[in-house]
């Protein structure tokens, strides 16, 4: 069964959207929503549909429904907002690029964390790098019942919170954790969300802050690289150094959180000059 695990946070007029990863929990982004709160944003940490609950309930949706519930919640976020920024972590960084590039009016800017078009790092292994190939296999009903198991160091280079994340995950609270496994249907899914987002990359109007660790053991740097190609907006980019995949809960979490407290506040006083003229 599912659990809800999305939290708001309210302040001020200027608005927070924070989408999770897949398999993931709206847990990996509270001390990101938290920081920004203290800084005065209202913050919606929403929940992607199919998540925090069981293999099956994944399984039971794909790309065109978590795209559906980061609509729906920022449509909620902006009915209580001036101004509305998006932040997503790995496949949450793409569901906000796809925001961005078809709402453009409603997007401000975008905070992108560990944005993952593929699963290319160093801890993946070879045959999982071909994991690009799923949507094919899918359609020739290969492997379904299939999937890939998460391995240490599972995205965190700090011990102590890779530990307690990671109980929480095997022990099966994926309301709190996530699941511990990613199913090949969903990666499929996943693969066809990624090769779309590129093709609207050009259309992203919203300055963007990349923010990405040099060592990512999940998603390459050359993922942050496509962001900083291909987007039709000014990139600002935090290269982590002391971090894995996880950027937002890892051990330089508090500089993410400052580091986009500021752009965003930058993006507000921006915006406000714009309208002045």
């Amino acid at each position: 069964m599912m659990k809800s695990s999305e939290f708001f946070l309210p302040g001020g007029r200027d608005g927070v959207l924070l989408i999770h990863g897949l398999t993931g929990t709206p847990t990996e982004m509270r001390f990101v929503g938290k920081g920004l709160h203290r800084a005065g944003f209202s913050v919606l940490g929403m929940q992607l549909a199919g998540h925090c609950g069981d293999e099956a309930d994944l399984l039971a949706t794909g790309w065109r429904d978590w795209y559906r519930s980061v609509t729906e919640a920022a449509d909620r976020l902006a009915g209580q907002v001036d101004r509305m920024f998006v932040g997503g972590l790995s496949m949450g960084a793409l569901l906000a690029l796809k925001l961005a590039a078809e709402r453009p009016e409603q997007v401000d800017g975008l905070a992108l964390y560990g944005t993952t078009f593929a699963y290319d790092g160093w801890t993946i292994p070879r045959i999982a790098k071909l994991s690009f190939m799923l949507p094919l296999a899918m359609r020739l009903g290969i492997g379904r019942k299939q999937k890939f198991m998460e391995k240490p160091p599972y995205g965190i280079k700090c011990e102590r919170v890779r530990q307690r994340i990671a109980g929480s995950m095997l022990d099966g609270d994926s309301a709190a954790a996530g699941l511990p496994g990613n199913p090949w249907p969903s990666l499929a899914e996943f693969y066809r969300l990624s090769s779309r987002v590129r093709k609207q990359l050009g259309r992203v109007r919203a300055p963007c802050l990349v923010v990405h660790a040099a060592n990512d053991d999940v998603a390459s740097v050359r993922n942050a690289q496509i962001v900083e190609r291909r987007v039709g907006a000014e990139v600002e980019t935090m290269l982590l150094h002391n971090s894995y995949h996880m950027v937002t809960v890892d051990q330089e979490h508090r500089e993410v959180v400052a580091r986009s407290a500021d752009f965003f506040s930058r993006c507000v006083g921006a915006s406000s000059v714009l309208r002045a003229v």
